[in-house]
C-alpha cells in the first residue's frame, strides 16, 4: 500500500532540492581544479535547480536559476547557450523588483558569456555595468559574494 503525499510536502521537496542543487552548482563553479566529472555534476546541478524552481518557484527564482545556468555554461565554454540564459535573467531583473545584486549578476553573466564568444563590444559594456552595480551593492556580505564571482570573469576579450 502506497502513502499519498500531500501537495505541501511535494512543494517543500522541490524547494529543498532547488536550493541544494543551486548551492552545489555554485560550490563546484568556484572550484579551481574541476575535472570532467565535477563539470558534469556542476551542469547537472544547475539544470536540476532550474527544473525544481520551475515547478514551485516564483519568476524571481526562475531568473536566479538562469543566472546559475548562464554562469555554469560560460565556465564550460558554452557561450551561445550561456548568453541565452544571461540575457533572459537580465531582462527579468531590469523589468521587475529584485535585489541590487541580482541586476549586477545579470550584467556579469552577459559579460561572461560574451567573453566566451569573443564579443568584445558586448563584453565591455556589460562588464563595466556589472562592475559599477557590484560596487554599489549595499550589503557588505552580498557585495563580497558578488565580487568573488565577478573577479573570475575575464576582464578583457582579445
Amino acid at each position: 500500500m502506497s502513502e499519498q503525499i500531500d501537495q505541501d510536502t511535494i512543494i517543500q521537496w522541490h524547494q529543498r532540492f532547488a536550493a541544494a542543487c543551486n548551492n552545489t552548482a555554485w560550490e563546484l563553479a568556484s572550484g579551481e581544479d574541476r575535472g570532467p566529472e565535477e563539470d558534469d555534476q556542476m551542469l547537472t546541478a544547475a539544470f536540476a535547480a532550474a527544473y525544481h524552481w520551475a515547478r514551485v518557484g516564483s519568476p524571481l527564482h526562475n531568473a536566479r536559476a538562469d543566472v546559475t545556468l548562464a554562469h555554469v555554461l560560460a565556465l564550460l565554454g558554452q557561450g551561445e547557450l550561456a548568453l541565452r540564459y544571461a540575457r533572459r535573467c537580465l531582462a527579468f531583473f531590469e523589468n521587475n523588483p529584485c535585489e541590487d545584486w541580482d541586476l549586477a549578476f545579470g550584467h556579469a553573466e552577459v559579460a561572461h558569456a560574451a567573453a566566451r564568444l569573443g564579443d568584445h563590444t558586448l563584453h565591455s559594456f556589460h562588464y563595466a555595468r556589472a562592475h559599477e552595480l557590484g560596487a554599489a551593492i549595499l550589503e557588505e556580505e552580498d557585495r563580497q559574494v558578488f565580487l568573488d564571482e565577478f573577479n573570475r570573469i575575464p576582464k578583457v576579450v582579445a
